[in-house]
């Protein structure tokens, strides 16, 4: 059975993958540093074989500098909103979860043989909100105790 991470550590690695068509204008400013963000890093274009741009790739290895992420890719005017999908890999994951606009925020989207698995919510704000692991249900495998909602944390890890 696999074990749930308790009040995570600090070094965690991710990698963010953000898909969505002819939003080279709206990305590019996040291909460059910016101390001002409250998640640090940039994105690296993914360039098909002719040359186009398609997708943006990102990789952390600490909690807190991908600490509101998702909210920035909220906020951002993209030109067709519905196109944008952002792939996310915490280093327990099994597979990337899939994050689509759902109104004006970006929501998981539930893929078919998986569940995210959350550990109980740290005993203060000093830890790291935790995103839990996104893991294959339909691999035979073990699989965690999932933890009641109630007692899950509440504030967004990404």
């Amino acid at each position: 059975m696999r074990q749930m991470r308790r009040y995570s550590g600090m070094s965690r690695d991710a990698e963010v993958i953000v898909l969505a068509r002819w939003s080279d204008e709206v990305m590019e400013p996040l291909t460059r540093d910016d101390p001002e963000r409250t998640w640090r890093g940039r994105f690296v274009p993914i360039a098909g074989q002719w040359g186009y741009t398609f997708g943006w790739a990102l990789e952390f290895e600490k909690m807190r500098a991908r600490k509101g992420l998702l909210k920035h890719l909220e906020s951002l005017p993209w030109p067709h909103p519905p196109t944008v999908q952002v792939l996310l890999r915490d280093q327990d994951d099994d597979c990337f979860g899939l994050w689509m606009f759902h109104g004006d925020r970006l929501v998981e989207v539930t893929i078919p043989g998986t569940e995210r698995f959350h550990a109980p919510a740290p005993p203060n704000e000093d830890f790291e909100p935790d995103p839990g692991m996104l893991l294959r249900t339909d691999q035979g495998h073990a699989l965690p105790e999932q933890t009641p909602e109630a007692q899950r944390d509440t504030r967004p890890p990404w």
